[in-house]
């Protein structure tokens, strides 16, 4: 499969997506979500430095789970809890949205798991994966994105694809198989940006 997707810049804020649920439904946490008494600490200190300013708030998370959070694709899995991922201090980009969505939804701000691709300024494109982040919904703005992989709100180099309250409800492949016999799954991910056409 493939394809070819225009985004822009609007500096994390999402613009005229549909919203089919309710800001509240992603205050629910989930096995994968569950805020530990670590996390919750966490949470807490977090606020005790930024103030009651939501905004300000989100963005001393997104700044300390990049700075306390190594960015490490062997010790976790894609069952790995933010709980587990957090003690370990080490996990991939999913691992870090979800302890960013543990903290905001135990703070009482509703967040979710954003599952897309990730355009690399580095200019990597073959990728092991694809990327995750994580939204949060802040009462003057709406949902806002914040990638804590990389230290930064999401970007027009984010192609957000799905989201849901944790890993397993944006997966980008997910189903059930019957039957017998063998089965062996093979993904490559390639992001570039396309070559921009100009009009004289």
């Amino acid at each position: 499969m493939q394809g070819e997707v225009d985004t822009q810049d609007t500096n994390g804020i999402v613009r005229n997506a549909i919203e089919r649920f309710p800001a509240s439904l992603y205050l629910r946490e989930t096995s994968l979500t569950k805020a530990d008494d670590a996390i919750t600490a966490f949470a807490h200190e977090k606020l005790s430095t930024a103030g009651t300013d939501e905004l300000n708030l989100l963005h001393v998370l997104l700044s300390s789970i990049k700075d306390e959070i190594i960015y490490d694709t062997d010790p976790t899995h894609a069952t790995t809890t933010a709980a587990e991922a957090f003690a370990l201090r080490r996990g991939v980009c999913q691992d870090l949205a979800h302890i960013f969505i543990a903290a905001a939804r135990c703070l009482k701000i509703p967040a979710r798991y954003v599952g897309g691709y990730f355009n690399r300024s580095d200019g990597v494109v073959n990728q092991e994966a694809g990327h995750a982040w994580a939204e949060a919904f802040v009462q003057a703005l709406g949902w806002v994105a914040f990638d804590p992989a990389n230290g930064i709100c999401a970007t027009d180099a984010h192609v957000r694809v799905a989201v849901g309250l944790d890993y397993l409800g944006a997966a980008p492949v997910r189903g059930t198989r019957y039957g017998g016999g063998a089965e062996l799954l093979t993904v490559a991910v390639q992001v570039n940006q396309a070559a921009r056409q100009t009009q004289s």
